[in-house]
Protein backbone atom coordinates (compact mmCIF):
# COMPACT_ATOMS: atom_id res chain seq x y z
CA UNK A 1 0.00 0.00 0.00
CA UNK A 2 2.67 2.35 0.81
CA UNK A 3 4.53 1.98 -2.72
CA UNK A 4 1.26 2.79 -4.52
CA UNK A 5 0.75 5.95 -2.11
CA UNK A 6 4.51 6.86 -2.93
CA UNK A 7 3.81 6.72 -6.99
CA UNK A 8 0.40 8.76 -6.30
CA UNK A 9 2.41 11.47 -4.38
CA UNK A 10 5.27 11.85 -7.75
CA UNK A 11 2.80 11.65 -9.95
CA UNK A 12 0.68 14.27 -8.43
CA UNK A 13 4.09 16.69 -8.10
CA UNK A 14 5.24 15.61 -11.87
CA UNK A 15 1.92 17.25 -12.72
CA UNK A 16 1.93 20.09 -10.65
CA UNK A 17 5.64 21.16 -11.94
CA UNK A 18 4.65 20.65 -15.56
CA UNK A 19 1.28 23.05 -15.00
CA UNK A 20 3.45 25.33 -13.53
CA UNK A 21 5.96 24.94 -16.61
CA UNK A 22 3.55 25.47 -19.21
CA UNK A 23 1.52 28.67 -17.34
CA UNK A 24 5.15 30.34 -17.62
CA UNK A 25 5.34 29.23 -20.99
CA UNK A 26 2.16 30.84 -22.10
CA UNK A 27 2.46 34.22 -19.69
CA UNK A 28 6.31 34.54 -22.10
CA UNK A 29 4.42 34.16 -24.97
CA UNK A 30 1.26 36.39 -24.20
CA UNK A 31 4.15 39.10 -22.95
CA UNK A 32 5.80 38.41 -26.21
CA UNK A 33 2.91 38.94 -28.06
CA UNK A 34 1.42 41.78 -26.10
CA UNK A 35 5.29 43.77 -27.14
CA UNK A 36 4.99 42.58 -30.98
CA UNK A 37 1.44 44.72 -31.25
CA UNK A 38 2.61 47.54 -28.86
CA UNK A 39 5.74 47.60 -31.54
CA UNK A 40 3.35 47.30 -34.51
CA UNK A 41 1.10 49.77 -33.12
CA UNK A 42 4.03 52.57 -33.12
CA UNK A 43 4.75 51.55 -36.54
CA UNK A 44 1.38 52.00 -37.62
CA UNK A 45 1.76 55.42 -36.15
CA UNK A 46 4.64 56.01 -37.06
CA UNK A 47 3.60 55.28 -40.80
CA UNK A 48 0.14 56.94 -40.53
CA UNK A 49 2.25 60.27 -39.66
CA UNK A 50 4.93 59.90 -42.26
CA UNK A 51 1.93 59.57 -44.86
CA UNK A 52 0.32 62.61 -43.42
CA UNK A 53 3.70 64.34 -43.96
CA UNK A 54 4.15 62.89 -47.16
CA UNK A 55 0.96 64.08 -48.52
CA UNK A 56 0.99 67.47 -47.00
CA UNK A 57 4.69 68.04 -49.08
CA UNK A 58 3.11 66.72 -52.25
CA UNK A 59 0.48 69.29 -51.86
CA UNK A 60 3.15 71.91 -51.29
CA UNK A 61 5.29 70.67 -54.15
CA UNK A 62 2.09 70.78 -56.71
CA UNK A 63 1.50 73.93 -55.37
CA UNK A 64 5.10 75.23 -55.91
CA UNK A 65 5.18 74.02 -59.41
CA UNK A 66 2.08 76.01 -60.24
CA UNK A 67 3.68 79.01 -58.80
CA UNK A 68 6.45 78.24 -60.74
CA UNK A 69 4.76 77.31 -64.23
CA UNK A 70 2.67 80.68 -64.26
CA UNK A 71 6.21 82.39 -63.37
CA UNK A 72 7.80 80.90 -66.84
CA UNK A 73 5.06 81.78 -68.48
CA UNK A 74 5.18 85.14 -67.57
CA UNK A 75 9.04 84.90 -68.04
CA UNK A 76 8.70 83.60 -71.44
CA UNK A 77 5.79 86.84 -72.54
CA UNK A 78 7.99 89.34 -70.48
CA UNK A 79 11.00 87.76 -73.54
CA UNK A 80 9.04 87.53 -76.10
CA UNK A 81 8.06 91.12 -75.73
CA UNK A 82 11.41 91.59 -75.00
CA UNK A 83 12.77 90.31 -78.17
CA UNK A 84 10.25 92.19 -80.14
CA UNK A 85 11.64 95.47 -78.62
CA UNK A 86 15.05 94.76 -79.37
CA UNK A 87 14.26 93.23 -82.62
CA UNK A 88 12.72 96.84 -83.20
CA UNK A 89 16.03 98.61 -81.99
CA UNK A 90 18.09 96.93 -84.17
CA UNK A 91 15.74 97.85 -87.17
CA UNK A 92 15.67 101.80 -85.90
CA UNK A 93 19.97 101.02 -85.82
CA UNK A 94 20.33 99.92 -89.08
CA UNK A 95 17.95 102.17 -90.42
CA UNK A 96 20.06 105.46 -88.69
CA UNK A 97 23.58 103.83 -89.69
CA UNK A 98 22.23 103.19 -93.29
CA UNK A 99 20.87 107.40 -93.03
CA UNK A 100 23.90 108.33 -91.13
CA UNK A 101 27.00 106.64 -91.12
CA UNK A 102 29.47 106.77 -88.12
CA UNK A 103 32.61 109.51 -88.42
CA UNK A 104 35.55 107.78 -89.83
CA UNK A 105 38.55 109.29 -87.39
CA UNK A 106 41.77 110.07 -88.09
CA UNK A 107 45.47 110.04 -85.87
CA UNK A 108 47.06 113.17 -85.74
CA UNK A 109 49.67 112.05 -87.61
CA UNK A 110 46.67 111.67 -90.49
CA UNK A 111 45.66 115.60 -89.32
CA UNK A 112 48.96 117.05 -90.34
CA UNK A 113 48.84 115.34 -93.02
CA UNK A 114 45.88 116.56 -94.27
CA UNK A 115 46.66 119.85 -93.28
CA UNK A 116 50.14 119.88 -95.00
CA UNK A 117 47.98 118.53 -97.97
CA UNK A 118 45.85 121.95 -97.66
CA UNK A 119 48.70 124.00 -97.37
CA UNK A 120 50.44 122.87 -100.40
CA UNK A 121 46.96 122.57 -102.68
CA UNK A 122 46.80 126.46 -101.74
CA UNK A 123 50.24 127.06 -103.39
CA UNK A 124 50.17 124.68 -106.21
CA UNK A 125 51.54 127.60 -108.50
CA UNK A 126 54.72 127.65 -107.01
CA UNK A 127 56.80 124.97 -108.74
CA UNK A 128 58.66 124.29 -105.33
CA UNK A 129 55.55 123.41 -103.70
CA UNK A 130 54.45 121.18 -106.51
CA UNK A 131 56.92 119.40 -105.89
CA UNK A 132 56.98 118.88 -102.51
CA UNK A 133 53.07 117.91 -103.13
CA UNK A 134 54.17 115.44 -105.61
CA UNK A 135 56.18 113.50 -102.85
CA UNK A 136 53.88 113.85 -100.47
CA UNK A 137 51.25 112.28 -102.46
CA UNK A 138 54.11 109.41 -103.25
CA UNK A 139 54.66 109.14 -99.40
CA UNK A 140 51.33 107.31 -98.75
CA UNK A 141 49.00 104.82 -100.46
CA UNK A 142 47.07 106.07 -103.55
CA UNK A 143 44.34 104.10 -101.94
CA UNK A 144 43.04 106.19 -99.08
CA UNK A 145 39.57 105.50 -98.24
CA UNK A 146 37.91 103.77 -95.17
CA UNK A 147 34.38 102.90 -94.66
CA UNK A 148 32.48 104.58 -92.73
CA UNK A 149 29.15 102.65 -92.65
CA UNK A 150 26.77 100.00 -94.08
CA UNK A 151 24.56 101.38 -96.79
CA UNK A 152 22.49 98.94 -97.58
CA UNK A 153 22.13 95.44 -97.03
CA UNK A 154 20.69 92.73 -99.97
CA UNK A 155 19.95 88.84 -99.03
CA UNK A 156 20.03 87.78 -102.18
CA UNK A 157 19.13 83.77 -102.09
CA UNK A 158 20.03 80.56 -99.99
CA UNK A 159 22.68 77.88 -101.52
CA UNK A 160 24.58 74.97 -100.22
CA UNK A 161 25.70 74.51 -96.48
CA UNK A 162 25.74 76.50 -93.21
CA UNK A 163 29.35 77.72 -94.03
CA UNK A 164 31.03 78.29 -97.34
CA UNK A 165 32.35 81.43 -99.70
CA UNK A 166 31.13 83.38 -102.41
CA UNK A 167 33.06 86.58 -104.04
CA UNK A 168 32.99 88.12 -107.60
CA UNK A 169 36.26 88.68 -109.90
CA UNK A 170 37.14 92.43 -109.65
CA UNK A 171 37.74 92.45 -113.00
CA UNK A 172 35.14 90.73 -114.04
CA UNK A 173 31.45 90.20 -113.64
CA UNK A 174 31.78 86.58 -112.90
CA UNK A 175 30.54 85.07 -109.08
CA UNK A 176 32.47 82.33 -107.67
CA UNK A 177 30.80 79.63 -105.23
CA UNK A 178 32.28 77.61 -102.80
CA UNK A 179 29.82 75.52 -101.03
CA UNK A 180 31.25 74.12 -97.55
CA UNK A 181 34.51 73.91 -95.73
CA UNK A 182 36.19 71.74 -98.44
CA UNK A 183 35.80 70.19 -101.85
CA UNK A 184 37.51 70.36 -105.17
CA UNK A 185 35.01 71.79 -107.42
CA UNK A 186 33.32 75.34 -107.57
CA UNK A 187 30.77 76.68 -109.18
CA UNK A 188 31.12 80.23 -111.74
CA UNK A 189 28.47 82.26 -112.53
CA UNK A 190 28.45 85.01 -115.62
CA UNK A 191 27.24 87.28 -112.93
CA UNK A 192 25.10 87.98 -110.03
CA UNK A 193 21.84 88.35 -111.62
CA UNK A 194 22.43 84.94 -113.19
CA UNK A 195 23.40 83.51 -110.07
CA UNK A 196 20.04 85.38 -108.38
CA UNK A 197 18.03 83.77 -110.70
CA UNK A 198 19.31 80.20 -111.37
CA UNK A 199 17.95 77.24 -109.06
CA UNK A 200 20.53 76.24 -106.77
CA UNK A 201 23.43 76.11 -108.91
CA UNK A 202 22.10 74.43 -111.64
CA UNK A 203 23.12 76.66 -114.54
CA UNK A 204 26.54 77.16 -113.50
CA UNK A 205 29.83 76.06 -114.81
CA UNK A 206 31.47 73.53 -112.52
CA UNK A 207 35.02 74.18 -112.57
CA UNK A 208 36.96 71.02 -110.78
CA UNK A 209 40.17 72.04 -109.39
CA UNK A 210 43.49 69.53 -109.48
CA UNK A 211 43.66 69.75 -105.71
CA UNK A 212 40.63 70.59 -102.39
CA UNK A 213 40.65 73.96 -101.43
CA UNK A 214 40.65 73.91 -97.79
CA UNK A 215 38.32 76.34 -95.66
CA UNK A 216 36.31 79.15 -97.03
CA UNK A 217 39.51 81.59 -97.10
CA UNK A 218 39.80 81.79 -101.50
CA UNK A 219 39.92 84.68 -103.41
CA UNK A 220 39.60 85.57 -106.96
CA UNK A 221 41.64 88.53 -108.33
CA UNK A 222 42.40 89.55 -111.66
CA UNK A 223 41.31 86.05 -113.52
CA UNK A 224 43.10 84.01 -110.89
CA UNK A 225 41.94 81.64 -108.53
CA UNK A 226 43.93 81.78 -105.17
CA UNK A 227 43.56 78.77 -102.44
CA UNK A 228 44.63 77.57 -99.67
CA UNK A 229 45.26 73.44 -99.98
CA UNK A 230 46.08 71.56 -96.86
CA UNK A 231 48.38 68.09 -97.21
CA UNK A 232 47.89 65.85 -93.80
CA UNK A 233 47.97 68.00 -90.89
CA UNK A 234 51.15 70.40 -91.23
CA UNK A 235 51.86 71.35 -94.69
CA UNK A 236 49.52 74.46 -96.05
CA UNK A 237 50.07 75.91 -98.89
CA UNK A 238 48.83 78.93 -101.11
CA UNK A 239 47.71 77.96 -104.74
CA UNK A 240 47.16 80.28 -107.65
CA UNK A 241 44.92 78.68 -110.74
CA UNK A 242 44.59 79.94 -114.09
CA UNK A 243 40.45 80.45 -114.17
CA UNK A 244 40.96 80.66 -118.08
CA UNK A 245 43.55 78.00 -118.89
CA UNK A 246 42.65 75.83 -116.13
CA UNK A 247 46.36 75.53 -114.88
CA UNK A 248 48.12 75.90 -111.32
CA UNK A 249 50.93 78.67 -112.48
CA UNK A 250 52.30 78.36 -108.89
CA UNK A 251 52.64 77.46 -105.37
CA UNK A 252 53.48 78.65 -102.23
CA UNK A 253 54.62 76.88 -99.13
CA UNK A 254 52.79 79.05 -95.99
CA UNK A 255 54.99 81.35 -94.56
CA UNK A 256 55.04 79.52 -91.00
CA UNK A 257 55.69 75.62 -89.85
CA UNK A 258 53.36 75.56 -87.02
CA UNK A 259 50.45 77.21 -88.08
CA UNK A 260 46.67 77.83 -86.10
CA UNK A 261 43.38 78.78 -87.52
CA UNK A 262 42.81 82.61 -87.93
CA UNK A 263 39.48 82.76 -86.13
CA UNK A 264 38.63 81.25 -83.17
CA UNK A 265 34.18 81.22 -84.21
CA UNK A 266 35.67 80.09 -87.93
CA UNK A 267 38.06 76.78 -87.14
CA UNK A 268 38.25 75.29 -90.86
CA UNK A 269 39.63 78.81 -92.14
CA UNK A 270 43.26 77.79 -91.50
CA UNK A 271 44.21 81.13 -93.37
CA UNK A 272 41.97 83.94 -95.07
CA UNK A 273 43.23 85.14 -98.74
CA UNK A 274 41.88 88.85 -99.56
CA UNK A 275 42.10 90.95 -102.00
CA UNK A 276 41.79 95.14 -102.63
CA UNK A 277 42.73 97.67 -104.63
CA UNK A 278 46.86 97.34 -103.47
CA UNK A 279 47.09 93.71 -103.93
CA UNK A 280 47.03 90.70 -102.73
CA UNK A 281 46.77 90.18 -98.24
CA UNK A 282 47.26 86.61 -96.40
CA UNK A 283 45.42 86.97 -92.83
CA UNK A 284 46.76 83.46 -90.94
CA UNK A 285 47.89 82.94 -87.20
CA UNK A 286 51.77 82.06 -86.58
CA UNK A 287 50.73 79.43 -83.84
CA UNK A 288 48.09 78.22 -81.22
CA UNK A 289 49.99 79.88 -78.73
CA UNK A 290 49.74 83.29 -80.73
CA UNK A 291 46.85 85.18 -79.71
CA UNK A 292 46.61 88.17 -82.43
CA UNK A 293 46.20 87.94 -86.58
CA UNK A 294 48.92 88.34 -88.79
CA UNK A 295 48.83 89.44 -92.22
CA UNK A 296 50.90 88.98 -94.90
CA UNK A 297 51.32 91.01 -98.13
CA UNK A 298 51.44 88.94 -101.13
CA UNK A 299 53.08 89.38 -104.45
CA UNK A 300 49.74 88.23 -106.81
CA UNK A 301 52.49 87.17 -109.66
CA UNK A 302 54.96 84.78 -108.04
CA UNK A 303 53.40 84.22 -104.43
CA UNK A 304 56.05 86.25 -102.44
CA UNK A 305 55.59 87.43 -99.16
CA UNK A 306 56.59 91.29 -99.16
CA UNK A 307 55.92 91.95 -95.88
CA UNK A 308 54.45 90.69 -92.62
CA UNK A 309 52.45 92.73 -90.09
CA UNK A 310 51.22 91.92 -86.67
CA UNK A 311 47.92 93.06 -86.27
CA UNK A 312 47.10 93.28 -82.50
CA UNK A 313 43.98 92.03 -83.23
CA UNK A 314 43.03 89.08 -80.91
CA UNK A 315 41.97 85.68 -82.94
CA UNK A 316 39.31 85.12 -79.71
CA UNK A 317 35.98 85.39 -81.08
CA UNK A 318 36.85 86.44 -84.48
CA UNK A 319 34.50 84.96 -87.25
CA UNK A 320 35.91 86.99 -90.29
CA UNK A 321 37.97 89.75 -91.94
CA UNK A 322 38.23 91.95 -94.70
CA UNK A 323 40.69 94.28 -96.23
CA UNK A 324 39.86 97.59 -98.03
CA UNK A 325 42.89 99.88 -99.15
CA UNK A 326 45.16 98.66 -97.12
CA UNK A 327 43.19 98.55 -93.86
CA UNK A 328 42.51 95.04 -92.18
CA UNK A 329 38.51 95.18 -89.98
CA UNK A 330 38.33 91.96 -88.22
CA UNK A 331 34.45 91.17 -87.49
CA UNK A 332 33.48 89.53 -83.91
CA UNK A 333 31.28 87.46 -83.01
CA UNK A 334 29.98 85.53 -80.14
CA UNK A 335 29.62 81.42 -79.48
CA UNK A 336 26.08 82.08 -79.87
CA UNK A 337 25.38 83.75 -83.14
CA UNK A 338 24.87 87.61 -82.31
CA UNK A 339 25.38 90.61 -84.04
CA UNK A 340 28.35 90.90 -85.95
CA UNK A 341 30.55 93.76 -85.77
CA UNK A 342 33.97 95.21 -86.56
CA UNK A 343 36.14 95.64 -83.69
CA UNK A 344 39.29 95.64 -84.09
CA UNK A 345 40.99 97.60 -87.20
CA UNK A 346 44.53 97.27 -88.23
CA UNK A 347 45.94 99.45 -91.14
CA UNK A 348 49.11 98.71 -92.46
CA UNK A 349 50.16 102.10 -93.57
CA UNK A 350 49.76 103.67 -89.84
CA UNK A 351 46.83 105.86 -90.96
CA UNK A 352 44.44 104.61 -88.75
CA UNK A 353 44.55 103.01 -85.41
CA UNK A 354 41.55 100.38 -84.22
CA UNK A 355 40.52 103.32 -81.13
CA UNK A 356 39.70 105.68 -84.17
CA UNK A 357 38.28 103.95 -86.48
CA UNK A 358 34.43 103.67 -87.29
CA UNK A 359 32.56 101.35 -85.30
CA UNK A 360 30.49 99.22 -87.55
CA UNK A 361 27.41 96.57 -86.78
CA UNK A 362 26.49 94.65 -89.38
CA UNK A 363 22.36 94.43 -89.07
CA UNK A 364 21.31 91.13 -87.57
CA UNK A 365 20.24 88.44 -90.01
CA UNK A 366 20.55 84.64 -89.21
CA UNK A 367 23.63 83.48 -87.83
CA UNK A 368 27.04 84.18 -87.95
CA UNK A 369 29.59 85.12 -90.79
CA UNK A 370 31.66 81.88 -92.29
CA UNK A 371 33.48 84.59 -94.72
CA UNK A 372 33.16 88.23 -96.13
CA UNK A 373 35.02 88.85 -99.26
CA UNK A 374 35.56 92.07 -99.93
CA UNK A 375 35.25 94.07 -103.94
CA UNK A 376 37.00 96.89 -104.60
CA UNK A 377 35.21 97.90 -107.97
CA UNK A 378 32.07 97.45 -106.16
CA UNK A 379 33.05 98.41 -102.55
CA UNK A 380 30.72 96.05 -101.29
CA UNK A 381 31.25 93.40 -99.58
CA UNK A 382 30.13 89.46 -100.17
CA UNK A 383 29.09 87.42 -96.73
CA UNK A 384 28.11 83.74 -96.28
CA UNK A 385 25.26 83.75 -93.34
CA UNK A 386 24.26 80.36 -92.37
CA UNK A 387 23.54 79.63 -96.19
CA UNK A 388 22.72 83.11 -97.10
CA UNK A 389 24.46 85.12 -99.78
CA UNK A 390 23.94 88.51 -98.79
CA UNK A 391 25.57 91.63 -100.22
CA UNK A 392 26.78 94.39 -98.31
CA UNK A 393 26.72 98.02 -99.94
CA UNK A 394 29.90 100.20 -98.21
CA UNK A 395 30.11 104.41 -97.73
CA UNK A 396 33.55 105.21 -97.46
CA UNK A 397 35.57 108.38 -96.61
CA UNK A 398 38.75 109.09 -97.32
CA UNK A 399 41.59 108.58 -94.74
CA UNK A 400 43.41 111.82 -96.06
CA UNK A 401 42.14 114.68 -98.08
CA UNK A 402 44.10 114.77 -101.53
Amino acid sequence: MKPVLVLLVSMTWTLTAAQYYYQGLMDYLENRLLAIEDHMQLWHEQSHRYHTELQDFKKLTVEAMDSLKNEHSMLIKDLAEAAVRVERVEQEMDYVETQTSPRACANKADKVVEQGAWGLEEHREDEGEEEAWEELHSSVSDCVEIISGIRSVKILKRVGSHRGMWTRDPRSSKVYIFNGTTGDRIYQFKSVRDFARSPGVTNSRQIRLPSEWSGPGSAVYNGYLYYIKQEADTDVWVVKYDLLSGLVTDTAMFPVANHATVYSLNPETVADLAADDEGLWLLYATGDSEPNISVAKMDPATLDIEQIWDTHCPRENAEAAFVVCGTVYVVYNTRLASRSRVQCVFDVNDMVISEEAPLLYFPRRYGAHSSLKYNPEEKQLYGWDDGYQIIYRLTMKRKILV
